[in-house]
């Protein structure tokens, strides 16, 4: 698979230019070396914490490490050292040159007060997520201003239930994306949870109890895109709830699931505020599920879960490029109303997005995005429906029904 532009790379590039310490975050296997490689190009030194020779100099000194390693330093992995950071800090506090360290790292740094402390007005972080529909479409991301501003162009392709599905199987790391059958992705995914049990989580946050962990793992497959109830997780792995909890946290650290707050309005009461859990990539939900196009035929409800998932990685991967915040949620109340995903921007303005397995739609589905409309009035800027249709239809006011590849087309 030739190389495929990232939309990470703009802001990279950017953050290289003033920041000392720029640092790529996001799961194993999504890009991060490929991509910091391609940025940096000749003129820097590279190490990678994953030979053991150098994580070793890295634990053992990691200041003389960075001294032989010379001025514009690539670093791989810097998790797995975390006396590491501090000896960049004194570096950068020498020489605040900009783009000094280009740094990669496959858990969530900030979560780790050992790494993020000491680069704490010396860095800057950039996510890097598996490949979106955008990237791999070789498309311009356009989809986030769209929704603010009202409006959804016509998709320019069509997509077929197929094809649809199969995007959904392949998810977005780019060593499954280039595999050409289900078994052979589904094998990739195999292995790379395995490693994360074998040695990911050890590393991080010093759980060694491999088993747990795997029945943690299908377990949690059954809770993408649903609400969090630790009291039916810990009775299905037979956990209590803080070891459970200690887990999923750990999950979270390493990118593979997240949690989705709940929306709150100081001014309502009624609102559930449990959050929801998403995989974040829908290749390795799959493979947990042990599902496969043929299944999802005979079993369309096996579909919901997995195309609300992909909708929450597509979306989750489009935010992370926009120069402003863009907060992401679900809405809830006690009265079972419910909407997917609600993006609010730093105007207090929102953007309610439904998805549906269907390829019809009817008024029903509108329901809960026509209740915040009438909650936060001016600011409702738009409530989508994406469907496994064809047509942008409209159903009232600042109300449409899209084709899910109107996330990326």
């Amino acid at each position: 698979m030739n190389y495929i532009e990232r939309c990470a790379e703009k802001p990279l590039r950017e953050a290289l230019e003033d920041t000392p310490v720029v640092v790529i975050a996001g799961p194993r296997q999504s890009g991060k070396s490929t991509l910091a490689r391609r940025i940096a190009g000749n003129g820097w030194n590279y190490l990678t914490l994953d030979d053991d020779n150098t994580l070793n100099a890295a634990l053992d000194d990691p200041a003389g490490l960075l001294k032989r390693a010379g001025e514009r330093v690539i670093i791989d992995e810097v998790q797995r050292a975390p006396a590491l950071p501090r000896a960049i800090k004194f570096s950068v506090d020498q020489n605040r040159q900009p783009g000094r360290y280009l740094i990669t790292g496959s858990a969530d740094l900030l979560s780790m007060p050992r790494i993020a402390d000491p680069l704490v007005g010396r860095s800057e972080i950039v996510p890097l997520l598996p490949l979106s529909q955008v990237e791999l479409q070789g498309q311009r991301p356009g989809l986030i201003s769209a929704l603010f501003a009202g409006e959804l162009p016509a998709p320019g392709e069509t997509l077929d239930a197929e094809d649809l599905v199969s995007r959904i199987m392949s998810g977005g790391f780019p060593e499954v994306v280039k595999r050409n059958t289900l078994r052979r992705q589904q094998q990739w995914c195999r292995a790379y949870l395995e490693a994360v049990v074998q040695r990911d989580i050890r590393e991080i946050a010093g759980i060694r109890k491999a088993r747990e962990l795997r029945y943690l793992f299908s377990a949690l497959a059954a809770y993408s895109g649903r609400l969090v109830s630790q009291q039916d997780l810990s009775q299905k792995v037979q956990l209590d709830g803080k070891t459970v909890n200690s887990y999923i946290a750990a999950l979270e650290q390493l990118f593979l699931v997240r949690h989705l707050s709940a929306w709150h309005n100081n001014a309502l009461k009624r609102l559930v505020k449990k959050p929801k859990l998403y995989f974040m990539d829908t290749a390795l939900l799959a493979s947990l599920m042990e599902t496969s196009p043929a299944l999802i035929e005979q079993n369309r409800l096996l579909l919901g879960p997995l195309l609300e998932t992909f909708v929450f990685t597509e979306l989750q991967k489009q935010i992370s490029w926009q120069d402003r915040r863009i907060a992401l949620t679900h809405y809830r109340d006690k009265d079972k109303v419910e909407i997917d995903f609600v993006l609010e921007n730093s105007r207090s303005q929102l953007v309610g997005v439904e998805v549906k397995a269907a390829s019809t739609v009817s008024s029903s589905d509108f329901k809960g995005l026509r209740k915040l409309a009438r909650i936060v009035g001016d600011n409702f800027r738009l409530g989508v429906v994406f469907y496994a249709g064809e047509r942008i239809l409209p159903f009232g006011d600042r109300q449409l029904a899209a084709p899910v590849h109107c996330l990326w087309s």
